[in-house]
């Protein structure tokens, strides 16, 4: 059974006043609205639950996540503009027969894929006794300016170049072609495959240790006979060349259109012919130790889920 003390205070050392606090807006006179975080300490939410009848094996055996997986999270079914009177961080520890699951739910207007890790690794940190972080989050704001342009201007040709093809590139180019083939598209319907591509090493000005949103999504288009006639290869190379576009001048210049003429993507803009990629392989999951021992398995609640979402996770260091 989980020290529910220790690790709530030990939670409530690494939620740091941002994700206890709540989003606020702003309204201008042009009738746009703005939203920001309103670090009024109005709190996380922490529950302690107990599963007596589930054991570790039901949920790590089935070859599809089972459906009460979902009810280990908090915060199910809320929309991130909801954060303005819902907690922005939400913590589930729930007792199995022979072992504990921990369930984590972040406003995705808070915080990426990397910073929630970040903030699952602290904890695990000041779990285990750490007074000082190993890797301090950095909340600094950063915005693009002129001189952050110019030197955009001369880094530009040396940030954009060729790398070499991935074995997580070839995989996703896989799973894109299986999904359109088995769908039956029409030979000459276009294709699409979204690609989310992170900031913190791009941006020179940005600390690999940044706390919030950093990342651009980005879209590889191929009609179906494209895709399917022209070999795993060939799709290799798409997803690779529109990653290698993307550096330091993409973002300054999303982040100076952006307020202008802002575009928010919501689960109902999302297509069936466009497979969407999140996470990351390369977070450290299984790194985590609240002195229970590391996990031996990682899974997803029920958010930010739709047909053509794939969302990567490392596997069990053996």
């Amino acid at each position: 059974m989980a020290d529910v003390r220790f690790i709530s205070s030990s939670m409530v050392q690494a939620a740091n006043y941002r994700a206890s606090g709540r989003l606020a807006t702003t309204e201008y006179e042009d009738d746009t609205i703005s939203f920001f975080i309103d670090c009024n300490n109005s709190g996380a939410l922490f529950i302690h639950a107990a599963a007596d009848g589930v054991t570790i094996s039901d949920i790590i055996k089935p070859v599809y996540v089972p459906l009460i997986i979902h009810s280990f999270f908090p915060l199910n079914g809320l929309k991130n503009y909801e954060g303005i009177i819902n907690p922005l961080l939400g913590i589930e520890i729930t007792d199995l027969a022979d072992g504990i699951f921990i369930g984590c739910t972040i406003n995705h207007a808070v915080a990426d894929g990397i910073s929630f890790w970040h903030f699952f690794n602290s904890w695990s940190e000041i779990s285990k006794g750490s007074i000082h972080l190993s890797k301090p989050p950095v909340f600094q704001r950063w915005f693009p300016d002129e001189k952050n342009i110019a030197k955009l201007n001369a880094k530009a040709n040396a940030e954009i170049g060729t790398h070499n093809i991935s074995s997580l590139q070839a995989l996703l180019s896989h799973i894109w072609r299986s999904v359109i083939r088995n769908k039956n598209f029409d030979p000459n319907e276009e294709t699409n495959y979204r690609v989310v591509v992170g900031a913190r090493q791009r941006l020179q000005e940005l600390p690999d240790k940044y706390f919030g949103n950093a990342l651009l999504g980005e879209t590889v288009s191929m009609k179906a006979k494209e895709l399917l006639g022209q070999g795993i290869g060939n799709v290799v190379w798409q997803i690779n060349k529109k990653i290698a576009t993307i550096n330091e001048e993409t973002f300054k210049k999303f982040l100076k259109s952006w307020p202008v003429s802002p575009k928010l993507l919501t689960v109902g803009s999302m297509t069936n012919n466009a497979p969407f990629t999140s996470s990351s392989p390369r977070f450290n999951m299984y790194g985590n130790d609240f002195g229970w021992g590391k996990p031996i398995a990682i899974r997803s609640g029920s958010a930010d889920k739709f047909d053509g979402k794939i969302t990567l996770f490392c596997g069990e260091e053996k």
